[in-house]
């Protein structure tokens, strides 16, 4: 398949460390192959339980007629993917460059950190007139669908432009050029336990829907988990 190579490739471990290191060219069409790249990074980092970061370099944005091949099908496995991705025992990074459209927004909007040289702008895909209703336009709603930017880009495709980005928490970071941001990303969330960064990330996504009493039980849960984690760490 014409993109088999691609997303073969995708995938490296970073040398001497657990971190991993996926590139996604959102020139590219979704196909399965995409969506096995992603799930193998998934599962090595579901396997080292939380172990070293997940890396994920995303530039370039799709054509038009750039869906013509998709299914309903595709697409929900793809969307499954990058739900797990959100879910890691692992700190995601994104680092972005350029026009991000596509794959490479769809995954740049999944992660936990965002990196992004000056050039960046977040592009809404365009199809037959109308903007791509995936979950991109869910993520990019979470930031504020009531701003002027996030309206504009659902609604007509008008690329978002760094500035925008990083003022609407769509960027974290802005940086002069990519290997900068290379570096930056290998000291972020550096020491932190992916499995408890996973919990907090859950809780930090639930507390907006739910009621102080509600989240009561499941945040002193967590707690509880970290003073015996103490306990534990003196005792050895």
């Amino acid at each position: 398949m014409k993109n088999g190579k691609s997303a073969v490739q995708a995938i490296a471990v970073e040398p001497g460390t657990d971190d991993l290191l996926l590139r996604i060219d959102g020139r590219q069409p979704l196909s399965t192959e995409w969506v096995a790249a992603l799930g193998a990074v998934c599962d090595t980092a579901e396997d080292r339980d939380g172990r070293g970061k997940v890396i994920v370099q995303v530039t370039g944005a799709p054509k038009e007629l750039w869906s013509s091949d998709l299914t309903v099908s595709l697409v929900s496995k793809w969307e499954r993917a990058l739900r797990r991705l959100e879910r890691l025992p692992s700190a995601t990074i994104a680092v972005a460059d350029g026009d991000c459209g596509g794959l490479a927004l769809d995954v740049l909007l999944a992660t936990d950190y965002r990196i992004a040289t000056g050039s960046v702008r977040l592009v809404m895909p365009v199809e037959d007139g109308v903007t791509w209703p995936g979950m991109a336009l869910y993520r990019l709603a979470q930031y504020g669908s009531s701003t002027a930017v996030i309206r504009r880009a659902v609604l007509f495709g008008t690329p978002v432009e760094a500035a925008d980005a990083l003022a609407l928490h769509l960027i974290d970071e802005l940086v002069d050029e990519p290997m900068s941001a290379l570096a930056i990303a290998g000291d972020r969330a550096r020491g932190v336990s992916g499995i408890e960064l996973a919990i907090r990330r859950q809780l930090l996504s639930d507390a907006s829907a739910t009621s102080f009493d509600e989240a009561l039980g499941v945040h002193l849960a967590a707690c509880d988990r970290v003073l015996r984690r103490a306990v534990a760490g003196v005792a050895s």
